[in-house]
């Protein structure tokens, strides 16, 4: 039986992953949810199918037989915004962070559950439809986040924000001078009710590097010791 999954959230997605146990069981849960399922077990052949299969989210292994996932992450963010969700085992922190850093949208460790996975590929698609409901239109000076538009620019000059990135930033921006936590971030802006904060630690550290002059001395996002980030701008909605 195929769940009910809204429309919105019936899209391409490309698995990766060099466990045909695993595989298989993502492509019939996702399946399941009305979803098109590709499943590869190469790094590189995942790169090479991008600009052919066009997917709406990719489910990347950390490990791969040929190139690792981070490579694969960072070789994709050169040139598309595609939400990818990293799949890496339970001890490996530090590569977790890393691929958040590289661009990596949202993640889950091994061994996980098949429809904690569905969850987490519908609320990362919901957010990154370009049919959901929009934000406002906000500026602080030259920075422009255009929620109608799902984009971001700086200057004048379209910045490369991922889904997620684009998500936090308005979110932040919509609420000028008020102070969040890290916790109150992952449920507003994830939809998670729990999570590893050290997500929201990277996204802002992503962010910073995009949209301030000085990402070691922000005067946008800026830090609440012992609460979590305030977005310190002029902001300006329209």
């Amino acid at each position: 039986m195929v769940n009910p999954v809204a429309p919105l959230l019936r899209r391409r997605i490309l698995v990766v992953d060099d466990d045909a146990t695993v595989r298989d069981v993502v492509r019939r849960y996702l399946e399941r949810d009305g979803h098109q399922v590709t499943a590869l077990d190469r790094g590189t052949d995942a790169v090479a199918a991008v600009g052919r299969l066009d997917p709406d989210l990719i489910i990347l292994d950390l490990t791969l037989p040929d190139i690792s996932g981070i490579d694969v992450c960072r070789e994709l963010r050169r040139t598309s915004p595609v939400p990818i969700i990293m799949v890496t085992a339970l001890g490996e922190e530090g590569d977790r962070v890393l691929g958040l850093e590289v661009g990596a949208d949202d993640y889950v460790t091994k061994p996980f559950s098949p429809r904690e996975l569905a969850l987490r590929v519908a609320s990362v698609l919901r957010r990154a439809s370009s049919s959901a409901k929009p934000g406002p239109l906000v500026t602080d000076g030259d920075l422009v986040v255009d929620g109608p538009a799902r984009t971001a620019t700086l200057r004048g000059q379209l910045v490369p924000l991922t889904a997620r990135e684009l998500d936090l930033l308005s979110f932040l921006m919509t609420h000028p001078g008020q102070a969040f936590t890290r916790e109150q971030l992952l449920d507003q802006v994830w939809g998670w009710s729990f999570g590893d904060h050290s997500t929201v630690t990277v996204h802002i550290k992503r962010l910073r590097r995009k949209v301030e002059d000085d990402p070691v001395r922000p005067t946008r996002i800026t830090t609440v010791w012992g609460t979590g980030y305030r977005y310190d701008g002029k902001v300006d909605r329209r």
